[in-house]
This record gives structure tokens, C-alpha cells and sequence, in this order.
């Protein structure tokens, strides 16, 4: 089995969705790298940083195991993209 390291990035938001809006951004830019797994992203508080909040939907995507990248919670049917 492969090991797994995480990255962690700080960032200042004034909000928690400012922080999910931002987060969700990196993560879909990160995709051009192809070790980056933008679906486990999460955001937390910097004085708790045991409480996280899922960035991305993260369900597994019929035929071939992608996952949505919608928001978490999102309305519909999941999506690999931005819908328009």
C-alpha cells in the first residue's frame, strides 16, 4: 500500500464560506497535478481545527469511480464540472 501525506495550507477567510468558496477554488486548479485529491478537502477553524467541514461533495461518480467536485451538500445530480 502506497503512503499518504497531507498537505496542509493555511489561509485566511472572514468566513466559513469564504473558506469552503477559496478552498474549492485550489482545489479544482490543483487538479492539473496528478497526485492531488482536491475531494478530501476540508476547512477548519484555525482555534479548532478538530471540527472540519467538507469542501467537496465527494461521492463516487457512476462508471469508472471519479468523484464529484459540486460543493458538499450540493442540489442535483452530481458533476465532475461547474455547471453553467
Amino acid at each position: 500500500m502506497t503512503r499518504r501525506y497531507v498537505v496542509h495550507l493555511p489561509v485566511v477567510a472572514v468566513d466559513l464560506a469564504a473558506a469552503q468558496r477559496l478552498a474549492r477554488l485550489v482545489g479544482r486548479w490543483l487538479l492539473v497535478l496528478p497526485h492531488a485529491d482536491p475531494g478530501e478537502t476540508t476547512v477548519s477553524s484555525e482555534d479548532d481545527q478538530n471540527v472540519r467541514h467538507r469542501v467537496f461533495c465527494d461521492r463516487r461518480m457512476p462508471g469508472g469511480g471519479r468523484r464529484c467536485l459540486l460543493r458538499a451538500e450540493h442540489d442535483g445530480p452530481c458533476a465532475r464540472r461547474l455547471r453553467r
